[in-house]
């Protein structure tokens, strides 16, 4: 297999996925980096295809140095793509300083006799110190999976291979005696093909994680709010019921929290709607910031919300709900200039060995409904489905 051969499927597999990055970075807002990546292998092309008007040039060195560059450019392209990707602050000093590196090597590998292993190691250099930032960017990435560290391992193996060439170059005999020679050279060929693998390695990892992010880009938009910023109730099912079975397993408790905003019509109908929406706002901050990080709160829809506590039996939840329930008093009326009162009623359950999550909702929204019976912005808390209260205990406890 010629060096030719290779170069041409390497220019179509440069073009095949700079046409599959645009095409993510066009049909979807939240693929990060895709446009980056796009022009990377778009560049990709430019440099194969000065390769192959190589062999016709009669004085070679500034197509050696346009090659040489383009490549550069193209991989600090995948560079920022893959760091605007992850979130990953770019190393633009160790970027620039890999730049700088590079022109100052320009002269020096020109003046090396061409194929010699030290020219091929000064020329392979500071693709291998951008790979390397690459893998570096990868290992910092917030969230990582598999498919990181599959990245990060092709990555580090690319920036291995690039080290790896002056090797090859040495036990080949060099590159050429020429560049109108590196076609036609085995060096060329193998080195060309291991670029090829580690090319499309690369590409095909990134749209996996790119489609795999999207993909949980979508779900957590159905799972959320949009005016409240915190999980619906299909992300309170889904989530929920993850919970649930956790806390039946590790034999730890569990206690759903149900709160509804008192009169939420009358805020609506003196203040307009917008007003309601900020107070909805306001109650699902003021949540956020109330719960763990193990715990999971969700907006069910209007004016109700719900809150899942983990490792909080009644008990802790109750005092939970009643610091809650005295902060909403204070705090949610300042939407309304301190014109109006806002409270807020609460229901409260706590897991039981045989329930589901469907049972710990019931539980919690008929405690709600003694709070409110209760005359509102009070706590009740519900062991069973039967009520007792005449008592005022047991099965049946209350605040406010």
């Amino acid at each position: 297999m010629t060096a030719a051969f290779v170069l041409s499927i390497n220019m179509f597999i440069a073009m095949l996925f700079a046409f599959a990055f645009g095409v993510v970075a066009e049909t979807n807002s939240t693929a990060r980096g895709a446009r980056w990546l796009a022009a990377a292998y778009a560049l990709g092309v430019v440099n194969v295809g000065l390769e192959f008007i190589l062999p016709g040039l009669s004085e070679p060195s500034l197509t050696v140095v346009a090659i040489f560059a383009t490549y550069l450019v193209s991989m600090t392209f995948g560079v920022i793509g893959v760091s605007v990707h992850y979130r990953v602050k770019l190393p633009v000093l160790a970027v620039a300083i890999t730049w700088v590196f590079a022109i100052a090597l320009v002269p020096l590998i020109l003046g090396l006799p061409y194929g010699s292993t030290l020219r091929v190691l000064l020329y392979q250099l500071p693709y291998a110190a951008l790979q390397v930032l690459m893998t570096i960017i990868v290992l910092r990435a917030q969230r990582r999976m598999a498919l990181e560290n599959l990245l990060a391992t092709i990555s580090g193996l690319a920036a291995f291979i690039y080290l790896l060439k002056p090797l090859l170059a040495w036990q080949y005999g060099g590159v050429a005696d020429a560049p109108q020679g590196y076609l036609a050279s085995n060096y060329a060929a193998i080195s060309q093909t291991m670029g090829a693998i580690i090319v499309i390695a690369l590409a095909l990892t990134l749209l996996l994680i790119m489609m795999r992010d999207m993909t949980i880009e979508m779900v957590n938009r159905s799972e959320t709010d949009l005016l409240a910023g915190i999980f619906n109730r299909r992300g309170f099912e889904s989530h929920g019921d993850r919970m649930l079975q956790e806390a039946k397993r590790r034999g730890t408790p569990l206690t759903l929290v149900m709160i509804d905003i008192d009169r939420f019509k009358t805020i609506n109908d003196s203040f307009g709607h917008s007003v309601g929406d900020l107070v909805i706002a306001d109650l699902a901050a003021l949540l956020s910031g109330a719960i763990g990080s193990e715990d999971l709160v969700a907006r069910f829809g209007g004016e109700e919300f719900a809150i899942l506590l983990s490792g909080k039996d009644a008990k802790e939840a109750y005092r939970i709900a009643e610091s809650i329930r005295e902060t909403i008093s204070q705090q949610l009326p300042k939407r309304l200039d301190n014109v109006k009162a806002i409270t807020a009623s609460f229901g409260l359950a706590q897991l039981q060995p045989t329930d589901q999550l469907s049972d710990l909702c019931r539980r919690s929204d008929l405690a709600l409904y003694d709070a409110k019976a209760r005359g509102r912005n009070n706590v009740s808390v519900r062991f069973s489905e039967v009520a007792k209260p005449s008592s005022g205990r047991g099965r049946y406890l209350s605040s406010g």
